[in-house]
């Protein structure tokens, strides 16, 4: 195996480096299976980009606001009733929410078309995606031998669950070789593999199409890794490997790849399904939140509620509630966004190629 250039290590001045550094790449087989392995980040903002309820994320980011714009107003305006007659500041606030949610809401509906137009064509064309669906679907019934589910998540299942039994047969085919540095790759590279299988299929089971749950299981099967791990075991063990061995690396090669257009194909039905989702909640939202601004410019003037909530006064409790509803669109389209956009970054690349310095 050649020695790392990034290493900043003399080969030549070292007889031991080889070794030391053919110790480092082993080591790198069996770890950052998981999504939040290998990003290396806190459970609390996976959970608020990726895994949490988009509408409780977005309940959660109101409630969020609310109670800063509460906190602000009470400790730093004491005179806030004041403030709000003498300098017209309902006026400015929620006519200017008018034209945001009026503008959002048309710019939100635009983005829908343009999702939806991506089904539309002539016949030719959808007579070539359905080909393409086809052939994708016998290909996949070759390897697994049975005819492939409809459900997605189904779908992606039977293809890890090929990929567990293949490492396996592999496993037992390389036990009785007489590589013991070959027979250790192995071991670790199944073992790892075997078992981020059973956990993505684990998380497969039960999960339906539209949740993201298929998504998020999906990106828990870090396919690309294991495709340059089982490439580079071929190359460096290439006088070890019996012509069935190689049968078996190619076979498992040829499952972990097909893995990679399965899981980009159900993210980019997922990402569709979840931007007409976000439209249609921000539609809904958008005519309360309409509501409650033509409310207060209309009426909450006339108005005065001089007392006190828990120690704050009343309008700052008023104002900040209305204020925080006419803000849900934003929020809504924020909770979506960070995910839609999270999933599209830690998926750029398709195949052996990794971005992230963290699981390099």
């Amino acid at each position: 195996m050649s020695a790392n250039p990034d290493a900043g290590t003399d080969v030549d001045a070292d007889p031991d480096a080889d070794i030391e550094i053919e110790t480092d790449a082993e080591s790198d087989i069996g770890t950052a299976n998981t999504m939040r392995e290998r990003s290396n980040e806190s459970r609390i903002k996976l959970w608020l980009v990726l895994n949490g309820s988009r509408p409780l994320v977005t309940g959660l980011l109101a409630v969020g606001f609310f109670v800063s714009f509460v906190g602000i107003g009470a400790l730093f305006i004491p005179n806030f009733e004041s403030t709000l007659r003498s300098d017209d500041m309902i006026n400015y606030m929620f006519s200017t929410m008018i034209s945001a949610i009026i503008t959002g809401t048309t710019l939100v509906v635009t983005i829908s078309q343009l999702v939806i137009s991506q089904e539309n064509g002539p016949l030719g064309e959808q007579r070539e995606r359905m080909s393409n669906t086809m052939d994708f679907r016998e290909y996949t019934e070759e390897m697994i031998g049975s005819p492939s589910p409809a459900d997605p998540s189904a779908f992606l299942h039977d293809i890890v669950n090929l990929s567990e039994r293949q490492a396996k047969l592999l496993r037992e085919s390389i036990t009785d070789n007489d590589d013991e540095q070959l027979k250790a790759k192995v071991d670790e590279y199944t073992e790892s593999l075997i078992g981020n299988a059973q956990e993505v299929q684990d998380q497969l089971d039960g999960a339906s199409f539209g949740s993201f749950d298929v998504v998020t299981a999906s990106l828990n099967y870090n396919y690309g890794t294991k495709i340059f791990h089982l490439e580079r075991i071929a190359n460096d063990h290439p006088d070890s490997l019996s012509d069935e061995d190689m049968t078996l690396l190619d076979e498992l090669k040829s499952t972990l790849s097909m893995f990679g257009p399965a899981r980009e194909h159900i993210k980019t039905l997922y990402f569709e399904w979840a931007l007409i989702d976000l439209s249609q909640l921000i539609l809904y939202v958008s005519v309360p939140a309409l509501l409650v601004a033509g409310s207060m410019l209309g009426f909450y003037s006339g108005i005065s509620f001089p007392n006190t909530t828990v120690g704050v006064n009343n309008s700052i409790l008023i104002v900040g509630a209305a204020f925080t509803v006419t803000l849900l669109p934003f929020f809504l389209l924020i909770s979506y966004i960070a995910r839609v956009a999270t999933v599209a970054k830690r998926t750029l690349a398709i195949g052996p190629l990794i971005l992230r310095e963290s699981a390099r």
